[in-house]
């Protein structure tokens, strides 16, 4: 089988793909790691992860109330399996606070704190304009096609 993408150069790949669904999820790899990269040159030097800052955007998002940590953990874009650790990491930073509702130590309420919003408004504006230039080469028509196929794979993975 001969590729008719770029990726088997990139890796390289010596010998054919084993079949075009190897080549295609090897291209959205190295996709989002290319990606996940851009966006984390510019989360780092203000002193968090990327999952530190996906937390954060979260919580900006669930507003006063908070949200569980489970809840927080369900929502996020790249799954971490330590949720608890990185919230003692936030919270050690001062971007979060965490509150028990009960005595049930797993009923835990976060909330992004001020100093937590303040490192998310320096970041929106960068991360915006990195996200519109990261597909900046695909018209709103293939953006929009993307968007479909990306949510077809995502939801065939979920009736597994």
């Amino acid at each position: 089988m001969t590729s008719s993408s770029k990726i088997g150069q990139e890796i390289g790949q010596r010998a054919p793909f084993r079949n075009r669904a190897q080549e295609a999820v090897l291209g959205l790899l190295r996709t989002t790691d290319m990606a996940s990269e851009r966006i984390a040159n510019l989360i780092t030097p203000h002193g968090i992860t990327p999952q530190q800052y996906n937390v954060l955007r979260i919580l900006r998002g669930a507003g006063k109330e908070g949200l569980h940590t489970l809840t927080i953990a369900e929502r996020m874009i790249e799954r971490a399996p330590g949720i608890t650790r990185l919230l003692d990491r936030l919270e050690t930073k001062g971007l979060v606070t965490r509150n028990r509702l009960s005595d049930d130590r797993r009923c835990v309420v976060c909330r992004i704190t001020r100093d937590g919003l303040d490192i998310l408004a320096q970041l929106d504006d960068p991360v915006n304009q990195a996200e519109v230039e990261l597909l900046g080469m695909l018209s709103a028509k293939d953006q929009k096609e993307l968007i479909r196929l990306l949510d077809r794979i995502r939801d065939g993975l979920r009736s597994e």
